[in-house]
């Protein structure tokens, strides 16, 4: 009796030793990182504190805008913290957080205890069993969940960006549309004169049916693009209104008058070092990758799945204790098709990433690029289009006065002076998204104003709104004149 005390007590020992080892051994796993989610994706964005995450889901309508002006840093600020599939980004990421707390835990003791009847008295047994290989997992298991961590919170970036990026859209084009319309309404009451000058030359016997018939159709082109004009402006602000959390809403609201975007540097190459180094879809892929080299140390592992230690306790009688040993014999599965598999998908990973940065240059490039034109542009149509079309206007009317021609002419030049307004409206469209998506391109607009350190470069561009009014032509005189 007094020798199976001892083997008793050197097993119990023993187990104390093992479970300590256990215990140090999980202890050897960082502590869980922080990757900040909340405040990388304000950051990217260039809001002034951290997107608030809600526990709750959010109700069909927040509360409205206050005011009846709808800016657009309040867009941006209203998408990014009541938009739902950012908050459900940032769920994901603590679904991350969990899942790193939960690769640190050891795994729990097995207790099995047994109990038989027969001849003589009834036999137990009890042994406490733990896993090894799981504890000897924890260090990598804890590193890989960490770097899906880290991927989550990168994605959860990228929602938040593309979020914004779409609201910012949006806005460009109900900003564009509301000074597309009351130009193509001012085209539409002078090709009223010219309809009703041909129509009065053609009684007179001095016009043709053609000319009438000619600008009767563009009339009637003008009314179907001014309804096209006023049904994407209509489904503009409901799609608006729906991004910054007011689905239902009168979305009445008035938006900014476009001014021209400035650029913080004009060097494409810092651009796209800033687009490489910033934009979370790449990051997401980098650790992506870094979590796969854990995965494929673990790999090695993978064939002792289930060896473990255990302290077994019998009773036949007396009571015997000793250590036992449980491991697998791997003659079928020794985990080469799940190295080939981790490594296939190593591969795979280093691949994306390739092709993640080239597409982050390919963006950069083709938006820059984009604005650059499309300033260019705007600058040509402002400084050359529209103060040709002014001084064709005003020769137009010169002559008109002097009884050279008739009002025709004067009509027609004021229509295209006015559609050539119309024609710097979209192209001031087009600058404004350009810069929308090159500010995409490289993480957002919180990094695109960090870039260069002299103050910002305005493109050459004036809106339309602020040139020289147009004067209302008077027909009121001779139309046969």
């Amino acid at each position: 009796m007094q020798i199976r005390a001892i083997h008793a007590a050197r097993a119990g020992r023993t187990l104390i030793s093992c479970a300590a080892a256990l215990v140090q051994l999980a202890g050897c796993a960082a502590t869980r990182p922080d990757p900040a989610a909340e405040a990388a994706a304000s950051t990217a964005l260039g809001l002034g504190q951290p997107i608030e995450f809600r526990t709750d889901g959010g109700p069909v309508d927040e509360s409205p805008v206050a005011g009846d002006t709808l800016t657009l840093g309040e867009a941006v600020r209203r998408a990014a913290t009541t938009d739902p599939g950012v908050q459900a980004a940032l769920a994901r990421v603590r679904i991350a957080m969990a899942d790193a707390d939960q690769a640190r835990l050891l795994p729990n003791p097995v207790l099995n205890f047994v109990l038989r009847w027969g001849p003589g008295s009834p036999q137990i047994e009890v042994s406490l069993a733990q896993d090894l290989i799981q504890a000897l997992k924890i260090p990598r298991q804890s590193s890989a969940a960490d770097n899906r961590l880290r991927q989550a919170a990168a994605d959860a970036v990228t929602v938040a960006l593309d979020t914004v990026a779409d609201v910012q859209e949006r806005y460009i084009a109900v900003q564009t549309l509301e000074s597309l319309v009351p130009v193509l309404v001012e085209r539409r009451e002078l090709l009223d004169k010219l309809v009703s000058t041909a129509r009065a030359r053609l009684e007179a016997q001095e016009g043709t049916r053609s000319d009438l018939t000619t600008l009767e159709a563009q009339r009637v082109e003008l009314d179907v693009d001014i309804a096209e004009a006023r049904r994407q402006l209509r489904e503009e602000r409901l799609r608006l209104a729906r991004l910054i959390g007011e689905p239902s809403g009168p979305a009445a609201w008035r938006v900014d008058p476009w001014t021209a975007p400035a650029l913080a540097s004009t060097v494409e190459a810092r651009w796209i070092d800033a687009g490489l180094q910033n934009r979370p879809e790449v990051q997401s892929v980098a650790w992506t990758l870094a979590a796969l080299g854990d995965d494929a140390a673990l790999a090695r592992l993978l064939p002792w799945e289930g060896l473990g230690v255990s302290i077994d306790a019998q009773r036949d009688g007396d009571w015997s204790v000793g250590p036992s040993v449980s491991t697998p014999i791997p003659l079928f599965d020794t985990g080469h098709a799940a190295r080939a598999r981790v490594t296939a998908a190593q591969i795979e990973a280093r691949h994306s990433l390739t092709l993640a940065r080239r597409k982050v240059v390919e963006e950069v490039r083709v938006a820059f690029q984009s604005l650059a034109a499309g300033a260019a542009n705007l600058h040509l149509v402002q400084s050359e289009l529209i103060p040709l079309q002014q001084q064709r206007r005003q020769q137009a009317e010169d002559a008109y006065r002097a009884g050279y021609t008739d009002v025709t002419a004067l009509l027609l030049a004021e229509q295209d002076l006015r559609a050539a307004r119309a024609k710097a409206i979209e192209v001031e469209q087009q600058v404004s998204v350009a810069l929308v998506r090159l500010q995409r391109a490289v993480g957002g607009p919180g990094v695109a104003a960090t870039l260069g350190q002299s103050p910002p470069t305005t493109l050459p561009a004036v809106p339309v709104s602020s040139l020289i009014p147009i004067p209302t032509v008077n027909v009121s005189h001779d139309s046969n004149r």
